[in-house]
Order: structure tokens, then C-alpha cells, then sequence
């Protein structure tokens, strides 16, 4: 996921990329708790564990990812200089789309298929076309391989799928981004289908320091479609807070 964006990135910049919990290389067992403040809590401990506590650090999610980011600036402020959430789920957006009407109805008959949890060939290209505004036009024995990697794992994703989505959830982002204090980024795809960028205003209208970046003919995957512009636009974001910082301190 990350892997695009970082390289943009200057090269004496600390970097940590966390696979989330339970995806990719990172265990999972029926026993945690995947729900998004389960999620925050045991990220956490990673923190705490690494010793990314010893000084405040920047904070980045994406997606799910957003929403787990912008919970954790709730919840533990003290640790944070800064956030920057893309595209995040934990909303209540003013604007519908097809995708979230779709999640209504996989409440009410949970055997619906998903469309971010692809089976077949036809499903993967439809997942990406969702989440991308601009075809990414993959080679299809990659294709192939991205979806014999994914499908093994399918049963686990929607478990987890069906966990954010629900009443515990859903909206965890909104009920608690009043408690968030530090200097917040939003950036968003203009032409996302899957979280409304409708979302971005929501975040403005109740943290009005926030900094909120649209990207024109850029959907879902920002990380994706448009890195080097996510990297520099985090990168301009961070040196005007070390800006402000020192200007505070001449003062």
C-alpha cells in the first residue's frame, strides 16, 4: 500500500510502515479484536513497544487506515505532533454513493458479496476500477497472482469487513475527531466511489484548523494514483508545523 508513496519521501526522514492487524504478514486469530478501537489499541502497543513513544510522531492512515488514525489522535493526543488522514472511513457523510448504499444492503443479507473482497478475475478488475479513478491497467498473470495471494485470506477480510462496518464501528471517526487537538491534514480523491469526498468537509467543519487537500481525477487509492503528490503534500505539511514550532520558540 505504502510502498509507492515512500520512496517519494526524503531519504533522512524515519519511516515505519505498519501492515494493520490481521493483514498481509501480520498474525490473526478469531480471538482479537478487529473492531476500530480494538484496532487503535493495538496499535498502540506496537507504538509502545517499538519506543515510538519516546517524542511525539506524525501519524498517517488511509481508508480504514484513516479511520484507525484519526481515532488514535482522539484517543491518545499526547503521543502525536500531527496527523494526516486519507480518504477515511469512520464518517457519516452527507453525500451518498452507490458503494454505501451497497454496505446497507450487505447488513441486511450479510451472503452479499463485497465488492473491496474479490473471488474472481471480473471481481478484481471491478475492485479496482472502484478504487481507482485512472485504470491501472495490471497485466493479468498479475492479476492472477494478486488474487490466488487474497483468496486463501477471503473468509478472514470479510470477518473483519463486517466488524468496521457494524454499529461498533462504523461511525468511530465521527463520534470522537471533537477530542482530536493536534494539527490535522485531510487529503482526499475528488472522484473517490467508495468514501464520499463529501467527508472532508465534515472534518472541516468540526476541526476548522485542519488542512484539507482535494486531488482532482483521483478516486479511493490515493496512495495508489497519485504518490508523489500524497508524499510531497505530507512533506510541506510537516515543515510548516517545525515552521510554526520555531517561530514559537523566537517569540
Amino acid at each position: 500500500m505504502w510502498l509507492p508513496v515512500v520512496k517519494y519521501f526524503p531519504k533522512d526522514q524515519h519511516l515505519v510502515c505498519v501492515d494493520m492487524p490481521g493483514h498481509e504478514g501480520t498474525s490473526r486469530t478469531g480471538a482479537e479484536d478487529y473492531s476500530i478501537q480494538g484496532q487503535v489499541d493495538r496499535i498502540h502497543q506496537f507504538v509502545q513497544s517499538i519506543g515510538l513513544d519516546k517524542r511525539p510522531f506524525h501519524l498517517v492512515g488511509t481508508s480504514m487506515g484513516g479511520n484507525v488514525a484519526g481515532v488514535y489522535a482522539a484517543c491518545y493526543p499526547g503521543y502525536l505532533c500531527s496527523a494526516t488522514l486519507i480518504c477515511p472511513a469512520g464518517l457519516v457523510y452527507p453525500t451518498d454513493n452507490e458503494f454505501v448504499s451497497r454496505l446497507r444492503e450487505l447488513e441486511k443479507n450479510p451472503e452479499e458479496a463485497i465488492p473491496l473482497i474479490p473471488c474472481t478475475h471480473q471481481d478484481m478488475e471491478a475492485m479496482l476500477r472502484l478504487i481507482c479513478h485512472s485504470p491501472l491497467n495490471l497485466p493479468r498473470q498479475l492479476m492472477r497472482g494478486l488474487l490466488d495471494n487474497r483468496l486463501p485470506n477471503n473468509p478472514f477480510y470479510k470477518e473483519v469487513f463486517m466488524e468496521i462496518i457494524g454499529e461498533k464501528s462504523r461511525s468511530s471517526l465521527q463520534d470522537k475527531m471533537h477530542l482530536i487537538t493536534m494539527p490535522l491534514q485531510v487529503i482526499w480523491g475528488k472522484e473517490d466511489q467508495v468514501l464520499d469526498v463529501s467527508g472532508a468537509a465534515v472534518l472541516q467543519a468540526a476541526l476548522p484548523n485542519c488542512q484539507v487537500a482535494i486531488l482532482d481525477q483521483c478516486g479511493h487509492s490515493v496512495a495508489l494514483e497519485r504518490p508523489r503528490k500524497a508524499a510531497n503534500l505530507i512533506v510541506d505539511f510537516l515543515s510548516a508545523q517545525v515552521n510554526s514550532e520555531d517561530t514559537k520558540k523566537l517569540s
